[in-house]
């Protein structure tokens, strides 16, 4: 089982960077599936997260508006566009799948994948 995530770049803010999370190795049908980030110092917090219909998701304050996940079962595959980037975004970003829907922290994850550095440059 992988998750492999990519897209991650330099952005200027107010730019816009695509991540996609593509899963290898299984399916994961049925589960909820998350996006987090790491900054260096800092604890590794929830971005967004999106149930297996996509009928429902969820955004951490700090991105809502700007952020939009989305996913495509057919591909296994998870996207997160990042819009209205801020420097404050710059982080490494991590997608994840969960044991609980709707779980906003790390340890309701069993799969993650390598992570993507996202850097924005004011």
């Amino acid at each position: 089982v992988q998750l492999q995530a990519s897209g991650g770049g330099l952005a200027q803010a107010g730019g816009s960077l695509r991540l996609s999370c593509a899963a290898f190795g299984r399916t994961f049908v049925g589960s909820y599936m998350g996006w987090f980030r790491q900054a260096p110092g800092k604890e590794r917090e929830f971005v967004a997260g999106i149930s297996w219909s996509g009928g429902s998701t969820e955004y951490a304050n700090s991105v809502k508006g700007r952020f939009t996940v989305s996913r495509d079962n057919a591909k296994n595959t998870m996207y997160l566009q990042m819009n209205s980037l801020k420097p404050e975004d710059t982080a490494v970003y991590y997608c994840a799948v969960g044991r609980v829907a709707g779980c906003w922290l790390p340890d309701g994850y069993d799969y993650w994948g390598q992570g993507t550095q996202v850097t924005v440059s004011s």
